[in-house]
């Protein structure tokens, strides 16, 4: 009996490290010193779960009982469990038990919001909405790209159509406006990222360059780059002004859904069906850090615009990342959300998430805490499987949220004026030990 207990605990402790490498390190040629601690540790007190074991075995006077306990697959478990939680006791915060740890994080309540509600629809697209960008400069206007082919500009106080952008051939899957330069572009599944002059509102300049649809473009924020990404799973980035290409980032095994641009490193970051998010060193023209954490398609990341991290999403699973390492800061509860298609945070630390089956979820950034979840307002007409958000931006205010949906609308939403934490309250804080910020 003794001999299979040893077994049972060799497998458990074999369970745990496979569980983290795979998790969290699987990419990595030298495990963190904190990490390879826990290990040892873990280790050490299986070795005495042993030593325990023969003294059950030598001393009659134990009730025999208490070798079977150690034995039930559920006890296995929470002994993985357990090891596994043990990692992440990086801070003074972690170091306790999981319960007490669950009971600080109770006393830590993340910030009131008001709730959303929605303002207007807009009308005007025959096609999906793809893409939202909101002007960077003065806070004036939006554009919108579409699947029928064109780029629309609206006024943001009145929802008033400005004009209309034609040139692409394809669906318009990604808008990007400079804030250094009166210069809009557009990505097209067409191959091509178009430069608009918005001066004259005509195209002067087309990048060629990708093998295939371009599902996303960015404006470098100090620079005179774009990057630009799609189906060929590299990131290309140009000169504004020649056209030409500066560099190509490979590494990617899937197609790349967005791609970001930061004024410093790592200058760009990237999320792909490969289910990674690559850190790019651009000075040296390879990865710099890849993150594996996600298991599913990642389609979305946002960058933060009060501190230095992004947040990336895939199915059900929204994390938030420190900038500089790459270090994991949060995980979010948004398990129940499904399909997440679209992210934005504004200035007031709220993060937005609209998903696949019609829903808007607002976090509070710093925590992780849902808050809010409701169902867009169909149009009337449409049919239920239009009722997708595929794109949502904050305008530089962070008051107004605009989404592009499947129903070929655009809606416009901001908080209520009138809600208060008493009459408002939102979705319970309940915090889990893995959703919270290291």
């Amino acid at each position: 009996m003794s001999g299979e207990l040893s077994a049972n605990l060799e497998d458990a402790r074999n369970t745990y490290v496979n569980i983290l490498w795979e998790k969290r390190f699987k990419n990595l040629t030298v495990v963190p010193s904190y990490v390879q601690e826990k290990i040892d540790q873990r280790k050490t007190a299986f070795r005495r779960h042993q030593e325990l074991q023969e003294s059950f075995k030598h001393d009659k006077s134990l009730d025999s009982g208490a070798l079977i306990k150690y034995q039930d697959p559920q006890d296995l478990k929470g002994t993985v469990k357990a090891a596994v939680g043990a990692v992440y006791g990086e801070n003074d915060l972690f170091s306790s038990s999981l319960a007490e740890r669950h009971n600080q994080l109770l006393a830590v309540q993340p910030n009131w919001h008001a709730p959303w509600k929605l303002m207007r629809v807009i009308n005007g697209h025959n096609g999906w909405v793809r893409c939202v960008c909101v002007d960077p400069v003065d806070n004036e206007w939006f554009a919108t790209g579409s699947n029928d082919t064109t780029v629309k500009v609206w006024d943001l106080a009145t929802g008033k159509l400005k004009l209309t952008l034609l040139g692409h051939v394809m669906t318009v899957r990604s808008i990007a406006v400079s804030q250094n330069h009166p210069l809009m572009f557009s990505a097209s599944e067409d191959k091509l990222v178009k430069c608009w002059d918005l001066e004259t509102n005509k195209a002067i300049k087309d990048f060629h360059g990708h093998y295939s649809g371009v599902n996303s473009v960015d404006v470098h924020p100090t620079l005179d780059l774009i990057a630009s990404a799609g189906r060929d799973a590299v990131v290309r980035l140009w000169d504004i002004r020649t056209r030409l290409p500066v560099m190509t980032l490979g590494g990617h095994k899937g197609p790349i859904n967005q791609v970001k641009c930061f004024g410093v490193d790592p200058q760009i970051v990237s999320c792909s069906a490969d289910a990674t998010v690559r850190l790019w060193d651009v000075r040296a023209g390879k990865s710099a850090k890849i993150l594996t954490h996600h298991s599913k398609n990642i389609r979305a990341i946002a960058a933060s615009p009060i501190e230095s991290s992004f947040v990336s999403a895939s199915t059900g699973d929204i994390r938030s990342w420190r900038c500089k390492d790459g270090q994991l800061l949060t995980n979010y509860d948004s398990e129940s959300l499904g399909i997440i298609n679209c992210l934005s945070e504004n200035s007031d630390g709220v993060l937005f998430a609209g998903t696949d089956n019609g829903n808007l979820a607002f976090f509070d950034y710093e925590t992780g805490h849902k808050y809010q979840e409701l169902p867009t307002v169909k149009i009337p007409g449409s049919l239920d499987s239009e009722r997708g958000i595929l794109a949502g931006s904050f305008d530089q205010s962070g008051l107004r949220l605009i989404t592009g949906e499947s129903d070929k609308s655009i809606k416009v939403w901001k908080q209520d004026d009138t809600a208060t934490p008493e009459t408002h309250p939102g979705l319970p804080w309940n915090p889990s030990i893995d959703s919270q910020r290291f």
